[in-house]
């Protein structure tokens, strides 16, 4: 079961991004992290941005809600989500 924690700026969880796939979509969990599928190549932070539009996508969430706290340079990212409640998250995650 992926693993969200709520604070008092946000919904943060680990996120596992398989860059270069040949489709986006949630592939399931990497332990406690939601495994994730991107079609962008991990250069210049293109698959960091597609992390964050993906993920906006999948919660139905402005961009502005999604953000990369840790992870910047890895397949290992931990994100925060704001304006949403931890059950809306999880509900989302597992349509």
């Amino acid at each position: 079961m992926i693993a969200l924690h709520e604070t008092s700026s946000g919904i943060t969880f680990a996120v596992r991004v398989q860059p270069r796939a040949r489709r986006k979509a949630i592939v399931g969990e990497f332990g406690e992290a939601l495994k994730i599928a991107l079609t962008a190549p991990p250069v210049d932070g293109r698959a960091n941005e597609a992390c964050v539009e993906f993920l906006a996508e999948v919660l139905r969430l402005p961009r502005s809600s999604v953000t990369i706290i840790s992870g910047q340079g890895s397949r290992n990212k931990v994100v925060r989500v704001t304006g949403c409640t931890a059950a809306h998250v999880r509900g989302m995650l597992n349509r």
